[in-house]
């Protein structure tokens, strides 16, 4: 049977999951629909969809792509075996792959020259913490395209380690053959779960497992996309995701770091694919404006890379079910033998340019050996420690004791706080979805909590107690950035009212030049940075994500509503807080998981609020003024 599934002339898939001895074989029919929605889901039990979701799919988020369009295919599943690993491999072809006009699109000088653009223009300027710019090997394959693919998909099935999928798909027009390490999303049993994957340890490189894990770099890096995406599923999971690991992802060629977040839902699963699009792994963070620096920078589309591969089933109980790896370290073989293998290196504030082109070649190395275009992996453990050596365990650990509790812990009987209980609470989001984890430490709080965006802020939010005005990219001072500009009115329609407000990180900006403090463009930006900073008579530990600061060189000034105390770095004089009388801002992320205190940064802020801001102020600041950036 399973020789007639890969010999017939039907679409179909094989997929070995990670940690299984056995290879599931689907074949059925194929079509191309156009929005998640539209993908098929009824009342059947066991797998029935399985979607091929390109990048561009990220239109439905209402997010900037170039439109290259690369359908959304589907295979809808009319029947399904699983097949022992040694009886497939038995009947795959173990044959040599042929290839011609091998190399990458983009040269190395060119993608390093891209690296320090990006680097400078985009998260030196405040656009976010990282981004990821792929860019293309491309070969002619001269062996029969089936038999290629086929033999790519067993030479990974025999060659590469730890990944979360080993697949091969044909559609009809195309085959995916790949080894992706990293599940996006999954739902079972109500239960949802992501896996952010972040830091890379290149064996053929050498080097000490130790040193890798203590690289500020690749922890950094880490901890950022494990930020972005608990933002994800903040949204997608009733009370938020808890963080579980880290662990060591380890495959032939390198060796990741990863966390896995776990949370419950009740949402469709659509609708959960739909509102994780796409990891941050492959994009950058914040989601919204990596998609616009990808598109500015990259100039052409995807195709299937950064997109995810999605089976959609119901399970015995008749609940829906999801699993979705993320479609990297994958090759797309059309039938005229053009073979494209994409890749991408997460650029972060760390990062150097030749560092990076050194990444995207160890990420592409275990699907071109499958295919013949790169040395195959030798065997055996770790160049200098093991990943059970009790030393790498120690050092993994070691990297939660820098992190957030609230985010480590199940939360669920979590106790609010009576002095919180029955106040309203609106966030206003400004292209930055670490609204939503604000969301859930608020509600942890006791508070009852909506999230709308700078566009929507809508007409009754004088009516909450409390108003957060949210963080969000982008340089405070353009003018032509609307987010900026939306969230300007609402601080200053709040600070005239005199009612409790809170401004986080770009809103922070905004407050602190509308109250008449100069805002500078920091040379080193503090992306993804974790800081003890003085607060108002306490050290706390919190995270940064910016590039723009407030300046001061006192820690007091009078302004047009009043006196306001700031918190500042006695060295430069960056304002890390400030608060007046029913108002207060912070630059940095209490909800971040890099935040070791800010729960307790948060209820101490809150209470203050709630008991100064009730008196509206007799004076108020213009909603107009822009105050001018150094640097």
């Amino acid at each position: 049977m399973f020789t007639e599934t890969i010999s017939g002339s039907r679409p179909f898939a094989l997929l070995k999951r990670e940690g299984a001895d056995e290879v599931e074989a689907f074949t059925g029919d194929l079509s191309v629909v156009g929005t998640l929605a539209d993908l098929p889901l009824d009342d059947r039990t066991g797998p029935q969809t399985l979607a091929l979701v390109p990048y561009r799919q990220i239109v439905e988020r209402g997010f900037d792509t170039v439109d290259d369009g690369t359908p959304m295919e589907c295979l809808r599943i009319t029947s399904s075996a699983t097949h022992p690993l040694d009886e497939v491999l038995r009947a795959l072809p173990d044959t040599p792959i042929v290839t011609g006009d091998a190399g990458f699109d983009v040269g190395d000088d060119d993608y390093a020259r891209k690296v320090e653009e990006v680097l400078r223009d985009e998260i030196g300027r405040g656009a976010g913490a990282n981004f990821v710019i792929h860019r293309t090997w491309t070969a002619t394959v001269r062996t029969d395209p089936r038999t290629a693919a086929l033999a790519a998909f067993r030479n990974l099935l025999t060659g590469e380690r730890g990944a979360y999928w080993t697949f091969l798909v044909w559609t009809g027009t195309r085959y995916l053959v790949g080894a992706t390490p990293e599940r996006h999303v999954s739902v079972d049993r109500g239960l949802v779960m992501m896996n952010p994957i972040s830091g890379t340890f290149r064996h053929a490189a050498g080097g000490d497992l130790l040193e890798f894990l203590a690289d500020p770099k690749e922890r950094d890096e880490l901890y950022m996309v494990l930020d972005e995406e608990l933002k994800m599923m903040a949204t997608v999971a009733e009370a938020g995701g808890q963080v579980l690991g880290p662990y060591l992802k380890e495959m032939s060629h390198l060796t990741h770091t990863e966390y896995l977040l776990a949370g419950r839902t009740t949402r469709d699963v659509r609708d959960v694919l739909r509102e994780t699009m796409f990891a941050p792994t492959v994009t950058g963070s914040p989601i919204e404006n990596a998609a616009r620096v990808i598109a500015r920078h990259e100039r052409r589309g995807r195709r299937y890379y950064a997109g995810v591969l999605a089976l959609l089933g119901r399970d015995a109980d008749g609940g829906q079910s999801l699993d979705a790896p993320i479609l990297i370290r994958t090759a797309e073989l059309s039938p005229t033998g053009e073979l494209r293998v994409s890749v991408g290196a997460t650029l972060v504030r760390h990062s150097t340019p030749a560092g990076e082109v050194a990444e995207t070649y160890a990420k592409a190395a275990g699907v071109l050996a499958a295919l013949g275009l790169h040395p195959r992996a030798a065997t055996g453990a770790l160049r200098t420690h093991d990943h059970d050596d009790p030393a790498v365990r120690d050092a993994l650990a070691a990297r939660n004791d820098r992190l957030a509790r609230f985010w480590l812990e199940d939360r669920v009987s979590a106790a609010p706080r009576p002095v919180f209980a029955g106040r309203r609470a609106l966030i206003v989001d400004g292209e930055d979805t670490f609204t939503g984890m604000l969301a859930h430490q608020l509600r942890a709080l006791g508070l009852t909590v909506d999230v709308r965006p700078w566009h929507a802020p809508g007409p009754d939010r004088d009516a909450f107690d409390l108003l957060v005005p949210g963080p969000g990219p982008g340089d405070p001072a353009d003018p032509d950035f609307p987010p900026a500009v939306a969230l300007r009115a609402v601080i200053a329609e709040r600070l005239a009212s005199g009612r409790p407000m809170l401004a986080v990180c770009l809103s922070h900006q905004l407050l602190s030049g509308m109250l008449g403090l100069p805002l500078h463009r920091r040379d080193a930006p503090y992306q993804g940075m974790q800081r003890d900073i003085p607060l108002f008579g306490t050290t706390r530990r919190v995270g940064f994500y910016s590039t723009y600061t407030a300046l001061s060189g006192v820690d007091r000034v009078e302004t047009a509503v009043g006196p306001v105390e700031l918190a500042r770095d006695a060295a430069d004089g960056a304002v890390h807080a400030l608060r007046g009388r029913g108002f207060a801002g912070v630059q940095f992320h209490p909800e971040s998981v890099l935040s070791q205190d800010g729960m307790a940064v948060l209820t101490g802020l809150l209470t203050t609020l709630f008991e100064t801001g009730s008196a509206p102020t007799q004076k108020s600041v213009s909603d107009s003024h822009i105050p001018a950036v150094r640097g």
